[in-house]
């Protein structure tokens, strides 16, 4: 087992990356200050992970809510089922949520969490790549409006994140790809070793050897760790970790919540970020195409879809959490391995890459 700690003064955390972390109750017991715990899951990970969850819960007060599996499910309606199971099964302040599957579960069990009682304890337990890489860090929580991804939250951080790599082996190999975008998305915006690492080891990556999809999760928390403890509530650089989702979150919106994977709207929005930064002289042609090429190795789409028109993009990135004072944030690529957030972009450029009038 490897061990993070997310550096937040008072509010700091451990991160537990290894396999068959979900049996070691010792791992999740000290996170739970009072005497309940309520473990929310949805109808996929809960029939092969939920036991094991609640045999380490074992001398608490436990119930256990059930969602229903999606991205089209990540909504206000969804999180009112939460707030009736802790009502009606009398939990207090000192109740302890647990988020056990992936990112649309952490999201939603944190921004409960933040909400209930005017806030109580949860504890990450991620399932899927995507969430163990990032949206179980750093704590960020929330639901989807049909008007944009993400737009009503809150932050609050976790009392701890468990990631157990053996759920990994259930995860189908669609969400596995979609995983793998916001893994190469730290080494773009700020770490080419990485990179190249990840260009090395992208068919073991996607073949799920054990030692690489370790090596991988570990290295990609560890850049989440240091942004959010920098950048905690997103007034800077944490702001960076958004390459590719001004464009991915449009492609969701658009698109209907859960046709296209997070990651892979991430991954197109990526190489319409590349795009876009080319344009601006910032990053070479080869640069762009190898991007594409890495994305395309992880079996991820590197074009949005035909159907969306530059109108349809501007439409949802208008509502965009990085707008500010009417102006639109752009994350963009100066050089690979360095990201920027910028309102000083080219509307002409924006307007080819929307357009795809490359």
């Amino acid at each position: 087992m490897q061990t993070l700690q997310v550096d937040l003064g008072e509010r700091s955390y451990p991160i537990h990356i290894g396999q068959g972390l979900l049996t070691q109750s010792h791992l999740l017991r000290p996170h739970i200050h009072g005497k309940r715990a309520v473990t929310i899951s949805n109808t996929t990970v809960a029939p092969l992970y939920l036991d094991s969850v609640q045999n380490a819960l074992e001398g608490f007060t436990t119930s256990a809510h059930l969602m229903p599996d999606g991205e089209e499910y990540k909504t206000l309606d969804t999180c009112n089922t939460i707030f009736t199971h802790l009502l009606e099964n009398k939990a207090d302040r000192k109740t302890t949520l647990i988020a056990l599957g992936g990112g649309v579960v952490g999201d939603m069990v944190g921004f409960a969490a933040a909400a209930y009682q005017r806030g109580v304890n949860f504890i990450q337990v991620p399932t899927t790549l995507l969430s163990m890489v990032d949206s179980s860090v750093g704590g960020k929580t929330g639901v989807n409006h049909p008007l944009g991804k993400n737009m009503i939250g809150a932050f609050h951080q976790p009392q701890c994140v468990i990631i157990d790599t053996d759920t990994l082996n259930t995860l189908p190999d669609r969400e596995l790809s979609a995983g793998i975008a916001e893994v190469i998305k730290y080494g773009l915006i700020r770490d080419t070793e990485f990179l190249a690492w990840l260009d090395t080891h992208m068919a073991q990556l996607v073949g799920r050897d054990p030692e690489v999809l370790a090596e991988a999760i570990f290295r990609s928390c560890q850049h989440k760790a240091e942004v959010v403890a920098a950048d905690e509530r997103e007034e800077g650089e944490r702001a960076l970790l958004n390459l590719g989702h001004t464009f991915g979150h449009a492609i969701e919106a658009a698109m209907g919540y859960g046709n296209w994977l997070h990651g892979e709207a991430v991954a197109a929005g990526m190489v319409m970020a590349a795009e876009h930064s080319m344009l601006m002289g910032w990053i070479t042609p080869a640069e762009v195409q190898w991007i594409r090429e890495l994305l395309q190795r992880a079996n991820l789409p590197i074009e949005p879809p035909s159907s969306m028109t530059g109108a349809d993009f501007k439409q949802y990135m208008s509502v965009d959490k990085k707008v500010l004072d009417g102006s639109l944030r752009l994350v963009l690529l100066q050089k690979i391995g360095r990201a920027i957030v910028t309102t000083d972009f080219h509307e002409g450029a924006l307007n080819q890459v929307l357009n795809r009038e490359l």
